[in-house]
């Protein structure tokens, strides 16, 4: 029995717990910065007029949003893993598309809030219209756009790369199997 022909399980129990993770880091990683950026936004959307420490509740924030979209993605991936493998992927293949998808999310991130910072550049009077509680200081105008931008990055990136992720997967494994098949057939 080849190695891609025992079930495992276990792996895609590893591998969702993983994404939840993955999640969670990069919801705080993201907050962490977004936090000192511009603690304005949060205390702005999320109405933390009451909260001392805005900061440490931007990360607590992160945290929470990244184990909501982590589990909701890791639910996804995993199926597509589960279904495409047939419960037969050895985890740090898997792993490999979790990272990719969590590297291109923060990517992601970074360019949403480029482009939101450019869409503020661009017209701040659409933009301070546009968007709730924004800043009438261009600097911190530009802060709270990359805030707000970097968010909507992270989380419409995350999921257009967790597409893009579960298609990539689905193909390396037809590839796997198609390499694993060529042996028997030629003898």
């Amino acid at each position: 029995m080849t190695s891609l022909e025992r079930s495992r399980p276990g792996s895609l129990v590893a591998l969702a717990v993983t994404g939840v993770a993955v999640g969670a880091m990069l919801g705080a990683l993201a907050n962490t910065i977004n936090g000192w950026v511009s603690p304005l936004y949060f205390r702005n959307i999320m109405g933390w007029d009451e909260v001392d420490n805005l900061w440490r509740a931007s990360v607590a924030q992160g945290i929470l949003e990244g184990l909501i979209f982590g589990l909701l993605f890791s639910v996804i991936f995993t199926t597509v893993v589960g279904i495409v493998s047939r419960a037969r992927c050895p985890y740090l293949l898997g792993l490999r598309y979790v990272v990719m998808v969590a590297v291109f999310a923060m990517v992601c991130w970074a360019i949403g809030g480029l482009i939101a910072m450019g869409l503020a550049t661009l017209s701040p009077e659409f933009y301070r219209h546009a968007f709730r509680g924004v800043p009438e200081n261009f600097g911190s105008m530009l802060r709270y756009a990359w805030v707000g931008g970097s968010i909507w990055g992270i989380q419409f990136g995350g999921f257009a790369f967790l597409v893009l992720g579960s298609v990539l997967f689905r193909a390396k494994w037809r590839q796997l199997q198609d390499a694993a098949a060529q042996p028997r057939a030629g003898s």
